[in-house]
């Protein structure tokens, strides 16, 4: 066995291991713990197919601002209360229901599915130098009209969010006075 081999398997085994965790952890906060390790689990899978852009952008968007998001929610929430409310009969056979046609959906496209060997050849596509070569010379005026979209984007929300200063009574008086 490779090395590559024993990384896939490993790296294979803590993603589903800790995708399992968020579902059966109780504990929310415990649940996006274990999803922000299923991320960096994934990231690796994508380091060893040489995608290495989509690393980086996994790790900081999903592992980082999305999953900070998550936690910011919970904690507002308070969802990480012992006491947790118990679902009707209802909706635990809809549960049953659903995660039984889920099943039988992930069984058919597995029986279906054609198990190729993935050539284990280095190839330069997943390179960041190859993306921005390709963003920089092919979508130049994309990427700028973008850039000029985002910035106007952060000046609304400025000005936006920038509050009025209210004159009172007593601040005209003292503007007046020491004028």
């Amino acid at each position: 066995m490779e090395l590559y081999d024993i990384l896939f398997w490993v790296l294979s085994a803590i993603a589903v291991s800790c995708a399992l965790g968020v579902i059966l952890s109780r504990n929310p906060v415990n649940s996006v713990l274990f999803l922000i390790l299923t991320f960096f689990a994934i990231s690796g899978h994508y380091v060893l197919m040489n995608a290495q852009f989509l690393a980086i952008v996994n790790i900081i968007v999903y592992a980082g601002a999305i999953m900070v998001l998550f936690l910011f929610v919970i904690m507002l929430m308070n969802l990480n209360a012992d006491v947790e409310p118990q679902k009707g009969q209802l909706v635990q056979l809809a549960g049953v229901i659903s995660g039984g046609i889920l099943f039988l959906v992930v069984l058919a496209s597995i029986k279906t599915a054609k198990a190729e060997i993935m050539d284990k050849t280095s190839t330069d596509i997943g390179l960041i130098s190859n993306l921005g070569k390709v963003l920089f010379k092919e979508y130049v005026l994309p990427f700028e009209i973008s850039s000029v979209l985002f910035l106007s984007a952060m000046i609304g929300a400025i000005v936006i969010g920038k509050k009025e200063e209210v004159k009172t009574s007593a601040t005209a008086k003292m503007e007046h006075v020491s004028e």
